[in-house]
């Protein structure tokens, strides 16, 4: 069995982290991380002013008064859905940080099925179907967290599908957190058509974007979000600021230097961006082929740093290893791989499922050096750290079926043996009853 300890594995302290660029800082983002002042609760007016610019050029201005930072997106959102009160909806499977944020308020988090056509939003007829429940049971449903470029499923949703969703919210009066972390990952931009909520609602939906997605390394924790240009905005706006005092979680000075300076999408950011986004989807490509030549169900990655694998055909060669469960396969695959490897669960996804995410980070590279080489180079896959790391992804999975062959061929051997000695007994039996006087 792989089940280690169980203390090891709590939703929270050992919950997955965003997936990582795996890469070297550009230069200039390096150098403006500068300044000991003390940034204000909420963002100063430089990072405030270059997110709001960073929203216009997406076709989502914003003004100071509806725009607020914090370190990092789980923070934003835990004071987020303070603010709001009451019961959330999360798509299931989600990203791992948003729940944890709900029921540290103590607040209930319901789950709801995804459509058919991607994950990161929740099924409009389901969702409609769980508010209903959920009221006649008491509860008071008033959030609804979505992404249309998802983690953990690294999906794009289709405009429709973010059409039908949305409206199912807000006949039930639902407020919408977009979290918009993934949206400038995008690997075929050109065929995937993102569409923000809140151009759909603009008046009930606030988008958030923890800039560890597009621009900043995971360490330096840094997120915007950007409200409802009315009164609902506004007072939310508010109450959000309240929480974050009261949390003493302003962003460091230095980190909303760099933050301000990545938002102002200088040159050399949006260079790396592309750079960046072509290799983790090359990379996330070639997973893929490797999972699915296995015979693992994986949806084809369309944005961000990963990809969602779906292991439940090869039930039975897990099953021959002792696998059973996503945290059995969490355990298995982060030993062979050595790399993190998070079960579905941490997503919120049944721990009886046999999913997982792979991020397409620890594929580049274990030193500074091989990751810089990954960057530029115009056959990535080629490299022989790029390689090795596919090579052994590959490994892992054809020694899960050759671990079943053997276990099939030691029960076939097995049932023979028991063939083989039924069969002497019976000859035995015979035997004595000829013996045997009448």
């Amino acid at each position: 069995m792989w089940r280690t300890d169980p203390a090891g594995h709590g939703p929270v302290r050992y919950g997955p982290s965003l997936p990582d660029h795996g890469l070297p800082l550009p230069p200039g983002l390096a150098a403006a991380a500068a300044g000991a002042h003390t940034e204000p609760v909420g963002g100063g007016p430089a990072l405030l002013d270059a997110a709001r610019g960073y929203w216009a050029r997406r076709g989502l201005p914003a003004r100071r008064g509806r725009t607020v930072a914090a370190p990092g997106g789980p923070a934003l959102l835990l004071a987020l859905t303070a603010a709001l009160g009451g019961d959330v909806l999360v798509p299931r499977p989600c990203a791992a940080w948003w729940a944890p944020q709900a029921r540290l308020l103590g607040s209930s988090v319901f789950p709801v099925a995804t459509p058919a056509e991607c994950g990161g939003l929740p099924d409009p007829y389901a969702l409609l179907e769980t508010v209903r429940r959920v009221r006649a049971e008491g509860g008071d449903p008033r959030l609804l967290v979505l992404s249309v470029a998802d983690d953990p499923t690294a999906t794009v949703a289709p405009p429709e599908v973010v059409h039908e969703t949305i409206e199912a919210a807000a006949g039930e009066g639902l407020h919408v957190v977009s979290d918009e972390t993934w949206r400038d990952t995008l690997h075929e931009p050109h065929e995937s058509v993102l569409l923000s909520p809140a151009e759909m609602l603009p008046e009930r939906v606030t988008v958030l974007t923890d800039l560890s997605g597009p621009f900043l390394p995971a360490g330096w924790p840094a997120a915007v979000a950007r409200f409802p240009d009315n009164d609902t905005g506004g007072l939310l706006r508010e109450r959000v600021l309240d929480v974050l005092t009261a949390l003493g979680a302003p962003v460091a000075a230095p980190v909303a230097a760099a933050a301000a300076y990545a938002l102002g999408e200088p040159d050399e950011i949006t260079r790396r961006l592309a750079g960046s986004v072509r290799l983790h989807a090359a990379v996330a490509a070639a997973a893929r082929q490797v999972l699915v030549g296995a015979g693992a169900l994986v949806r084809p990655p369309r944005a961000g740093r990963h990809l969602y694998a779906d292991l439940d055909p090869l039930r039975p060669a897990l099953g021959a290893l002792g696998v059973g469960d996503a945290q059995e396969l969490e355990d298995l695959l982060t030993a062979r791989l050595g790399m993190p490897a998070p079960g579905g669960h941490r997503f919120g996804d049944d721990l009886g499922a046999l999913r997982v995410r792979l991020a397409t980070g620890p594929f580049l590279g274990t030193t500074d050096e091989e990751r810089r080489a990954s960057l530029p180079a115009p056959e990535p896959l080629e490299l022989p750290h790029v390689a090795g790391a596919l090579g052994l992804l590959r490994s892992a999975l054809d020694d899960l079926r050759d671990a079943h062959g053997d276990h099939d061929r030691r029960d076939g051997h097995t049932q023979h043996h028991q063939q083989h000695a039924q069969h002497h007994a019976h000859d035995d039996h015979d035997a004595r009853r000829r013996e045997s006087p009448r």
